[in-house]
Parts: structure tokens; sequence; C-alpha cells
């Protein structure tokens, strides 16, 4: 057996700074649960999903967190925030080892676009190892409903996938039926934590690689602690998920190819679909010059 032990943290978050609240949580996890050694949080969990909070990185945002981390020698998943850099604003999590240094920063590939309009998409995969225990991928949410980015990090030899997201909709059941169906065909650990609030509608989920749900949480605020263990990854990889299918050796070992990923496929059916755009109704009015209206303001608590 190879454990290690992950805490997911669902909790309400606000427009605005939610650092010291993200803290508080922390502290709480390892005072209940001192055997925890990853905290991950949700997806913009720092400054929620306004792109006016956006900060550089690195910055004392991210400076915050390695502390935190430093301090309770954990390795610290910040969720996300929004990013300004060169070429854009950006979706990025920050991984911390508990150290408190920043070994990478994943930025999300996908971004929910249209609600994500301004969001510059990433390009890099992200793959990190902990001493004594494996692999881990990082994926952002909309990520996983594209199999190509799993199948990649599997290709990569990742073992657990950490999947915070942001989900307020009503298609919340779809993302979490995609984020089982990829524990199962990828065969991988999935922890996909979603916030509360401003930060979403909860029902955080952990799914095991043999496809099964280790936990599924309501719309409560929760800390998410659950021992994995590596050996039952790389069993289910090698024997086949239950007994059954080895689905990364049957993908290695395929004789087709895929046109779709290929130079000079025909993307005319693609094309035909048109840009990505928010659905409007049949009946609705031409958009109105918003400036010639008058202010109002508007408060959210």
């Amino acid at each position: 057996m190879t454990p290690f032990a992950i805490a997911g943290i669902q909790m309400n978050l606000n427009h605005g700074s939610n650092i010291e609240a993200m803290r508080q949580r922390i502290d709480l996890t390892m005072h209940l649960y001192p055997w925890v050694q990853m905290v991950l949080f949700s997806e913009l969990a720092c400054y929620g999903p306004l792109l006016h909070h956006a900060q550089p990185l690195p910055g004392n945002a991210e400076a915050a967190f390695q502390e935190m981390a430093r301090h309770h020698r954990i390795w610290l998943i910040n969720g996300s925030m929004y990013e300004r850099r060169e070429g854009g604003i950006y979706n990025t999590t920050s991984i911390i080892n508990p150290q408190g240094e920043v070994i990478g920063r994943y930025r999300k590939m996908f971004p929910f676009v249209p609600l994500e309009q301004g969001v510059t998409p990433g390009d890099e995969f992200f793959v990190f190892d902990v001493e004594g225990a494996g692999r881990f991928g990082m994926l952002n949410c909309y990520d996983i409903w594209f199999p190509e980015t799993s199948r990649q990090l599997t290709a990569m030899g990742a073992e657990v996938i950490l999947h915070p997201v942001m989900t307020h909709t009503i298609d919340r059941d779809v993302d979490i039926a995609i984020s089982h169906a990829t524990s199962a065909m990828m065969q991988a650990y999935v922890f996909d934590v979603n916030g509360l609030g401003a930060g979403g509608n909860g029902q955080s989920c952990v799914f095991d690689p043999s496809g099964r749900q280790l936990h599924r949480g309501d719309n409560s605020e929760q800390i998410i602690p659950i021992e994995i263990d590596f050996e039952q990854v790389r069993r289910s990889r090698e024997r086949g998920i239950r007994g059954l299918g080895q689905m990364a050796k049957s993908f290695r070992d395929r004789p087709a190819q895929f046109p779709v990923y290929g130079p000079g496929f025909d993307t005319g059916y693609l094309d035909s679909l048109g840009p990505v755009a928010t659905p409007r109704r049949v009946d609705a009015p031409a958009p109105v010059n918003v400036t010639t209206l008058p202010v109002r303001r508007s408060f959210v608590g």
C-alpha cells in the first residue's frame, strides 16, 4: 500500500479576496486531520470570478499561500486565481510544496467561453511527483470536458487528477458524470472540488481508479479528507479496472490513428457550427448601447 492523504475544501466564497478565510480553513483542517498531506481548493477560490481582481504571479497573494504551506508542511493547491501577465489574463493554479516553494503554475487550457470571455487559454500540461507517493496531474474545471486533456495526463503518468471547479450552473450533474467517467477511463483518482456562494453550487466529489465514488458532497461547507492508495492505481492499470478492461495498454497498442488531430483535416462541419457565443432568444431585441443608459449600482452580499 502507498497511502497519501488529500483534503478538498468546499467553502463559501465571495467576490474579492478570500485568502484569509482560506487560511482559516487550512488551520481547521490541520487541527482536525493532522495526517492530511495535501489541501486542494476550488477554482478561483482566491479572489472569485471577476477579472478585475487579476493578480501578478509571483506576488503577495501567492506568497501568502506559500507561507501557509510552509507553516503546516503540506502540499497546497490554491484552486486558482486570475493572473495578469504579458499576453493576457490567465486562470492559473499555483502548486506549492511543503517547503513553501511554488513548483509550477498550471494555466487553464479551456476557459469557459463565452462566460470567461477575455481569459487567455494556457497551452502546457502540468504533472508533478510527490516523493514516496506518486504522480499528480492538474486540470481546471472545463478542461476535463475534453477527454484529450485527461488522456494526455495519463500518458504522462498521472495517477491522481486534481480538478478544482467553479460550477454554479444547472449542468453540475453532467460535470460530475464526466469526472466520474474520467476516473474509470483513465484508471485514476479524480478529486473534483467545487465552491459555494460566488464559488459554485457544491457537490464536490472524489472517485477512485475503479470508477467507484468515494465521496459526494451536498451544498454545505465541507472538509473532505480522503486517504488514497497509489498501489490501487498501478494494479488497476496493470490488471484492468475491476480485473477487466486494460484501457491504458489498449490505447497504447491501438492500430487506429485519429485524423481529426492531424494537419489538413477537413474542418468544414466544425466550421459550420459557427463561433462560440452566448445563446439569445429568437425574439430578442437588438443589443442596447449601455452607455446611453443611467448608471444603476447593485451590490451582492
